[in-house]
């Protein structure tokens, strides 16, 4: 019989060691493009204000995956000094960076994001419009509802119209019960069952029981 505790040996249930802050602070100025790429993705796990400005200023490093890293650090770091700077990263080549991004400003909530959020979700890629739509259900400001009807009515991505049911949910408007009830007979199942919840959540009359 295999000794397991011989063959993985005693420490394979010791915790992780403590992640040491103050090294990944400063490896965030490092001029190595790894350390810089590696110190924001540890943010992307620990909240830490004294890293959010060397975070806003690595959203312009020229490296992507350094830009990449750091605006998920800020999804997990929020602040509003971070908001204006994530917006500027709507416009970043790289569709991972604007993914990130609005992701990132879905976690802040503030309002200053509400119509870039709205521009995403109406022209950019799939990817960055299926997020757009879950941040402007964070943000809940009915200024974005008829947007996210059109999306759910019309986007070409079954993911978009699904994150679009639940954006709508999260808004509650009662403009957008009819057009969540019509998204009971789109063609994705997906999506069917995500109107279906989105009107339960908001006591619409259905029964999750038949979906």
């Amino acid at each position: 019989m295999l000794d397991t505790d011989s063959a993985y040996g005693d420490d394979i249930l010791d915790p992780a060691p403590p992640l040491d802050v103050e090294a990944i602070l400063t490896q965030l100025s490092s001029p190595q493009v790894s350390e810089r790429m590696q110190a924001a993705r540890q943010f992307s796990e620990v909240v830490e204000p004294r890293a959010i400005p060397c975070l806003i200023h690595l959203l312009a490093d020229a490296c992507p995956l350094v830009r990449i890293s750091a605006v998920y650090a800020l999804g997990r770091n929020p602040d509003p000094q971070a908001v204006e700077p994530l917006v500027l990263c709507l416009e970043d080549f790289n569709d991972y960076v604007r993914k990130g991004a609005v992701w990132a400003l879905g976690n802040c909530q503030d309002l200053r994001a509400l119509h870039p959020l709205i521009a995403s979700l109406c022209f950019d890629v799939a990817a960055v419009r299926l997020w757009s739509a879950s941040a402007l259900g964070q943000l809940g400001d009915r200024e974005a509802v008829s947007f996210l009807i059109a999306a759910l009515q019309g986007d070409p991505d079954a993911a978009v119209r699904a994150n679009c049911a639940w954006a709508l949910s999260r808004i509650g408007d009662p403009s957008a019960r009819e057009p969540l009830r019509r998204g009971l007979s789109d063609p994705d199942l997906g999506v069917q069952q995500d109107c279906a919840a989105a009107l339960a959540h908001l006591g619409w009359g259905v029964d999750l029981d038949s979906y």
